[in-house]
């Protein structure tokens, strides 16, 4: 009879055996399992009031020695509970949000990106779910840092740019005030940071005082830099840049900005201490595809830095400039010459408060082929404006010429300037053909407001009823005509500054 003999169950080694175990995990050989654990134990703890865990913390505070530190132990476990309990909070709240966002990211980020600056700013604080949608390049792409008082600080202006990166196409910065004007005439977009917060709506006196001293909302002359970071690619293809009253923004400063923004379209600068030749040249070095440029002094009638040869490089190096404003420089007419008939493409003007013109670069204008092109024509306030220029302008336009004009602006508040003494001013019409202009064109629209002085009559309302409905589109700072009168002049400037004018008025007697 044939036995089954039964199998030999292998007997493991010692060495077999000791392995085996040393892959089991042992709750003394591993720390942070032991405390997940005991805090895993006490969090399952049943609130209910027969328990009283809070009053059981207490008396086990309670019972240790005065010197001992487990009362600093549990202050500290304690906030660390508590951090952890937020964070995780937090993320719980992401997880909802992102699943009951009934949108999709794309068009989450598409309808972010619509949003302005300080919207989206209140959106990203809004959830954890807003704050990553709205770190989308996209969302960064116009930025509009303008505020009434200053807030906003080189750190920010940094963060935003660096979160837009190579999406960037529009920077607007600085301080905008809000200022009352008379009808007819309209205060300067410059003002000064001090200004801006004493005359700041909805501020309390504590508030405009602590502002005042808070070096940290103030932006220095380096909160352009970044646009230069990352080998260049936020500046790169920027296509707006518009800079209100920096007050610490040097010409150096701004002309290295504009050396990282090749692709700049349109550039406004206003209440910024630089030079206006300093500025054109480094315009015309690196911005040759400009369309738009607007320029208003910081220094009403003080900026006589402007040179000839800076005119022609600027003409000749930006061809696609259609509308140029430059506004409270002291211009001369021959300047302004080169550059109005230098620009093929030119549509608009305005060279509001301009010292030193006085109308002499219009002659013969309007048939050459950088002026016929103009639509639009800005000369208020212009202290040595004279009123026999302006007739020779209007008569030219009853003459065929300037056959796309649609608004000229000649008003100035201290009247237009005689022929023989520009101290004697003039406040009537007797010989501007404004009338015989408007029954000819009666799509175009001539704005000639003068002080009543001296006249029955102020000539606003002598042809106000004639004029056109018709509107022009522009924008907000194109259309606010800047009426600051010239100041810090003495009576000796002014006569050495008006001879300069006339002799270039004999030069452009052709």
């Amino acid at each position: 009879m044939d036995t089954v003999s039964e199998p030999e169950i292998p007997i493991p080694s010692s060495s077999s055996s000791s392995s085996s175990m040393a892959k089991r995990p042992c709750p003394a050989q591993n720390p942070r399992m032991e405390v997940e654990h005991v805090l895993e134990e006490f969090l399952s703890l049943s609130d209910c009031p027969s328990l009283s865990i809070d009053l059981s913390l207490e008396n086990l505070l309670q019972s240790m020695p005065a010197d001992t530190d487990l009362i600093d132990r549990a202050l500290k476990m304690g906030s660390l509970l508590l951090d952890a309990a937020k964070h995780s909070s937090r993320k719980r709240a992401y997880n909802h949000n992102s699943i009951v966002w009934p949108l999709p990211p794309d068009l989450t980020f598409k309808i972010f990106s619509m949003l302005d600056t300080q919207s989206l700013c209140f959106v990203s604080a809004a959830c954890s779910f807003f704050s990553k949608c709205a770190k989308d390049p996209l969302c960064y792409e116009n930025l509009d840092l303008r505020t009434l008082v200053p807030k906003v600080n080189n750190a920010v202006v940094a963060t935003m740019i660096q979160r837009a990166g190579k999406a960037l196409r529009s920077i607007k910065l600085g301080v905008v005030p809000v200022t009352a004007c008379p009808l007819g005439f309209c205060q300067p977009s410059v003002s000064t940071v001090r200004k801006a917060i004493v005359e700041a709506p909805n501020y309390s006196w504590n508030d405009k005082r602590s502002r005042q001293g808070r070096e940290s909302s103030i932006l220095t002359r380096c909160c352009l830099s970044p646009l230069s970071g990352d080998g260049g690619a936020p500046g790169a293809l920027l296509r707006k840049l518009h800079l209100y009253n920096i007050e610490r923004m040097d010409n150096t400063s701004l002309c290295c900005a504009l050396s990282a923004c090749p692709s700049l379209l349109d550039l406004e600068i206003v209440g910024i201490h630089v030079e206006l030749r300093q500025t054109l040249m480094s315009v015309s070095a690196n911005c040759h595809l400009i369309e738009r440029l607007f320029f208003e002094s910081s220094r009403t009638g003080r900026d006589d830095s402007l040179k000839t040869q800076t005119c022609s490089e600027l003409v000749n190096n930006c061809p696609h400039l259609t509308s140029l404003s430059l506004r409270g420089f002291k211009l001369h007419d021959c300047k302004v010459r080169i550059l109005v008939k230098g620009f093929r493409k030119l549509q608009y003007v305005d060279f509001s408060s301009s010292y030193s013109i006085t109308g002499s670069f219009l002659r013969n204008l309007g048939g050459c082929n950088g002026g016929n092109f103009l639509e639009v024509l800005i000369l208020r306030d212009c202290m040595h404006l004279k009123e026999i220029e302006v007739a020779r302008l209007l008569i030219a336009v009853l003459e065929g010429e300037f056959k796309l004009l649609k608004h000229l602006d000649i008003s100035n508040r201290e009247g237009l300037a005689c022929e023989a003494d520009w101290y004697h001013r003039c406040y009537n019409s007797s010989i501007m053909p404004i009338k015989q202009v408007l029954e000819a064109r009666p799509g175009m629209r001539v704005v000639a407001e003068y002080p009543s002085e001296g006249s029955d009559i102020s000539l606003l309302s002598q042809f106000s009823n004639h004029t056109s409905d018709g509107s022009i589109f522009m924008s907000t700072s194109e259309s606010s005509y800047y009426s600051d009168h010239v100041s810090g002049n003495e009576e000796g400037q002014d006569a050495v500054i008006y001879g300069e004018s006339s002799d270039e008025e004999n030069n452009l007697n052709l």
